[in-house]
């Protein structure tokens, strides 16, 4: 019978555990036995070269794809406990290269709110307008269609989308990767504010940056190629 509740050791239950967690693609693992947990306030990195399945662990994490090997539980329980709509209204996957809905911005930021999961929540233009002056924007670029924005004006959609749900857990697969640097740090000290709002929230990295993985992150785990 599968474990549905985790141990809990010393008093502290992580956001989530990861125990022997394994991808497998056309006969060859990419990643195999990985363990980790992550905490209430913590930001972990995952690293390793490229091709190596960093984005495939995150989408594993978010449950987007199946577990093939290992188990995962999030806040103490298994993963497979949880109705996914509900799971993956607390630990959210940001895309590198994020799909947004014909429309304006605002009309991609309030579109969420009509899933299930979600409308017990409402759209907070205040909220969404300090997301935006943080992030160098001003009340103007809600009126900007989706069609006309950049890759890096696409990014910044998808992270003020997410994070206004109020996750436990971001998986922020290179979030920056099509930003300009001060948009880069202005984005990182929104996550540290984010995070200090709310001391159980917690983050997951990938980035192409060594620099940005050592400013954002507590801890790393490092995808090792298998070979086949």
């Amino acid at each position: 019978m599968p474990i549905s509740y985790l141990p809990q050791q010393s008093g502290i239950t992580p956001l989530l555990t990861v125990q022997g967690l394994g991808r497998q693609i056309q006969h060859r693992w990419i990643w195999k036995n990985l363990q980790f947990d992550l905490h209430p306030g913590e930001n972990l990195a995952i690293t390793g070269a490229s091709g190596s399945g960093k984005s495939l662990l995150l989408r594993s994490l978010a449950s987007l794809d199946p577990i093939q090997e290992g188990h995962v539980w999030f806040q103490g329980k298994a993963l497979s406990t949880y109705a996914a709509p509900y799971y993956r209204s607390q630990v959210i996957y940001l895309h590198q290269r994020p799909a947004l809905i014909e429309g304006s911005v605002e009309d991609n930021l309030r579109q969420v709110y009509q899933f299930k999961s979600h409308r017990h929540q409402s759209f907070d233009q205040d909220q969404i307008l300090a997301y935006l002056s943080a992030l160098g924007r001003d009340d103007s670029f809600l009126l900007r269609p989706s069609s006309a924005l950049s890759g890096g004006e696409a990014q910044l959609v998808a992270f003020i989308r997410a994070l206004q749900l109020s996750p436990q857990i971001l998986l922020l697969d290179e979030p920056t990767a099509s930003l300009d640097l001060e948009t880069v740090y202005a984005l990182e000290t929104l996550v540290h504010y984010w995070q200090k709002t709310d001391p159980n929230r917690a983050t997951i990295w990938t980035s192409h940056t060594s620099e940005q993985i050592n400013r954002v992150a507590q801890r790393q785990v490092h995808l090792q190629p298998l070979g086949s």
